[in-house]
């Protein structure tokens, strides 16, 4: 049979899809799970002896299973122009529903994550395509759409850095969820210290380091028994050396997913325009967090590198051979060599023709020198050359 919706405790069952076609492993664990009931899809795979899709016990016995087919959604290797087209529709579809979560939120109503769960299955799917793609096009926000996109982006931060750890498929969705969920409490802060353009007083900062308690409280009474994901939203701010908040704990104190939870939600912050700052260049946020001791777990942190790459996607840099260049493309195996658009020299401080470079191709003698800051250079709208 073709599983088109699990119906039961959202989270509780074994599977990261929502829709697939069931074999008998997959039934026995559908069977051992929270699953109270599946809707199948007669069009997609075996029916019993009836027309129409219908909703059957989970308990019951799996129909005979058909020929194999592959995952719900696409998840082969494309090309990153392609790959880009849809992480654009899953960026505005990610944006509607958080939004929608936070409305929920700020009106005193019940949440309903579940809603959640086909955005994070679109995330991962388009990760698991070109994780460069979404890691990329989910950092592009203005101040004005920032807090609903930073938890889109940092649940594909999520899903690539956990894929990247080698966590399976459980765990992923975890963490993705996760990552898409953390900063709910800041629904209910207050808006005028929420979008400060400005530095918080102690006396608003206080208020606002509440948020991490108010969402672990809000996911708990919308029904949220994971408690991976209620350990991100409760401890993404918690620091490795104790200074964190809200229980300042430290080291191993902090889950594996609460620390992944401090790297991402930081990466995407500081790359991010805000109301009160213009975000970092990718590879300079990477050289600042880095230095930063005390702060991150740096094994999760050098982990995150190697999934976004040292110098990520959008990336300004500079060449040996005295150009700026934006990062293009990442080459696998090769973190110091991707694929960039060199389009201003340094000898004569103009813009020049936009020439594509790949620098781990055969024959190639130029080479990155380290990061630039476009705000140094009052560069604008560098997206133009790497987004399609």
């Amino acid at each position: 049979m073709y599983v088109a919706r699990l119906l039961g405790p959202w989270l509780k069952h074994p599977f990261w899809r929502s829709a697939f076609e069931v074999d008998e492993d997959d039934a026995r664990r559908i069977r051992a799970s929270g699953i109270d009931a599946v809707v199948i899809d007669t069009s997609r795979g075996l029916d019993l002896d009836t027309e129409a899709p219908a909703a059957h016990p989970a308990g019951d016995a799996a129909a005979p299973a058909r020929a194999p087919r592959p995952p719900a959604g696409d998840t082969s290797t494309v090309d990153f122009r392609d790959e880009i087209i849809r992480a654009r529709r899953i960026c505005e579809e990610g944006y509607s529903v958080v939004s929608g979560l936070f409305t929920q939120a700020r009106l005193g109503e019940a949440v309903d994550p579940e809603r959640a769960l086909p955005l994070v299955e679109a995330i991962n799917r388009s990760v698991l395509r070109n994780p460069a793609a979404m890691l990329s096009v989910a950092r592009l926000k203005t101040a004005d759409t920032y807090t609903y996109l930073h938890s889109v982006s940092t649940c594909a931060l999520m899903t690539a850095l956990a894929r990247t750890l080698g966590l399976d498929e459980e765990q992923t969705r975890e963490a993705g969820m996760g990552g898409l969920l953390h900063d709910l409490g800041k629904a209910v802060m207050p808006m005028d210290v929420l979008n400060k353009p400005g530095r918080l007083t102690d006396e608003e900062f206080t208020v606002i380091r509440q948020h991490p308690v108010a969402g672990e409280r809000m996911l708990r009474e919308a029904g949220v028994g994971n408690q991976a994901v209620l350990d991100i939203a409760l401890h993404h701010h918690e620091k490795v050396d104790g200074s964190g908040y809200p229980d300042r704990l430290a080291g191993d104190a902090i889950s594996l997913m609460a620390r992944m939870g401090a790297v991402c939600d930081v990466y995407d912050a500081v790359t991010s325009d805000r109301p009160y700052k213009q975000g970092w260049d990718p590879a300079e946020a990477l050289g600042r967090m880095v230095s930063w001791e005390g702060h991150f777990d740096m094994d999760v942190l050098k982990a995150l590198i190697r999934s976004l790459g040292i110098y990520p996607v959008g990336a300004l840099v500079r060449l040996a051979s005295q150009r700026l260049a934006v990062v293009t493309a990442q080459t696998p195996g090769a973190l110091l060599k991707p694929t960039v658009k060199a389009f201003y020299s340094l000898k004569s401080n103009t813009q020049i023709h936009v020439r594509e470079i790949d620098l781990a191709a055969p024959g190639c003698q130029d080479r990155i020198l380290g990061p630039e800051s476009p705000s140094n250079w009052n560069f604008r709208n560098l997206e133009k050359l790497w987004m399609p």
